[in-house]
């Protein structure tokens, strides 16, 4: 049974911050937590040789920031006539938002980090990245993310839940949270591998450059290893379906989610970074970046919520 006990909210009041409240309150609410809404203030320090930054008294305006976002945030709450009777509102400076947030995650024991991501793409990803991807690689807890929508489903509305799963232990615990998920909203659950085709250049002698070449029933034991494993993990029996594809991973999970009515990602990250993570990225940060539903991070180190 998952147990959650603090979730942090980060917030910049844009519309995306938003919509991410929405189901920050649900989670809180359903879970009896303690929520954090953190608003992270990030200042460049003043250049005195450089006129056009210079700036009144740097704690003056840290006080006028604090003001205005203890008003804001009291107003979010309301707008969404949530009742929620432990909330801990912050301010943190810092030299980046992502670093204020895990900060403030880790000094303050968070169970849960629910936040909004703009899903950048191409030149503007490249150029500025993403404080939720690296959030979601660094936090050492569950993160929820929802991508801003024009016209957001309510959480309440999951029916469909899609867990991807590679075989590795993290997805098999990313399985178990997926279960204890559809279990609460009475979801069914999608179970889904993604067979990489290419296979490795060791094999180009053979004159195969597919798997499915090499091992013309990997998809039947795929699908038979799936049906075990959903057997084996851990939570409770909920209705599934099980689907085996090919492709590149992060592609193909955006693309079933999207094609099947996916409402909510359950997917398990392996936590990479340097350059590992530089080289080959992650499934997981391409699927928050890309999914249109709420992706539902479970970390392969630090806080477990089971």
């Amino acid at each position: 049974m998952i147990k959650i006990k603090k979730i942090l909210f980060p917030t910049d009041f844009s519309r995306c911050a938003n919509q991410a409240l929405a189901h920050a309150l649900h989670w809180t609410q359903r879970y009896g937590a303690e929520m954090h809404m953190l608003h992270a203030i990030v200042l460049h320090e003043e250049d005195p040789n450089n006129p056009l930054h210079h700036f009144p008294e740097m704690e003056e305006i840290v006080e006028r920031l604090n003001e205005s976002v203890e008003a804001r945030m009291t107003a979010d709450i309301q707008a969404n006539d949530a009742v929620v009777l432990n909330v801990k509102k912050a301010q943190r400076r810092g030299i980046s938002p992502a670093t204020v947030i895990l900060d403030y995650a880790q000094e303050n024991d968070i169970d849960l980090i629910v936040m909004g991501t703009q899903g950048l793409r191409g030149l503007s990803h490249l150029l500025m990245g993403s404080v939720a991807e690296e959030v979601v690689r660094l936090a050492r807890c569950p993160v929820f993310t929802i991508r801003e929508k024009k016209d957001p489903q309510a959480l309440e509305d999951l029916e469909r839940i899609l867990a991807p799963i590679d075989f590795s232990d993290h997805s098999k615990k990313s399985l178990s949270y997926a279960k204890e998920i559809a279990k609460h909203y009475s979801a069914k659950l999608q179970i889904l591998h993604v067979i990489e085709e290419n296979v490795h250049p060791a094999f180009y002698a053979s004159g195969k450059t597919s798997i499915f070449e090499l091992i013309p029933n990997i998809k039947d034991k795929s699908e038979q290893a799936l049906k075990q494993l959903l057997t084996d993990a851990p939570g409770p029996q909920v209705a599934a379906e099980i689907t085996v594809v090919e492709g590149r991973a992060s592609q193909e999970i955006v693309k079933f989610g999207e094609k099947h009515g996916s409402d909510l990602v359950v997917i398990a990250t392996h936590g990479l970074t340097g350059i590992e993570h530089l080289l080959i990225g992650s499934v997981t940060e391409k699927v928050v970046r890309m999914a249109s539903c709420p992706v539902f991070t479970v970390k392969s180190f630090g806080k477990s919520l089971m």
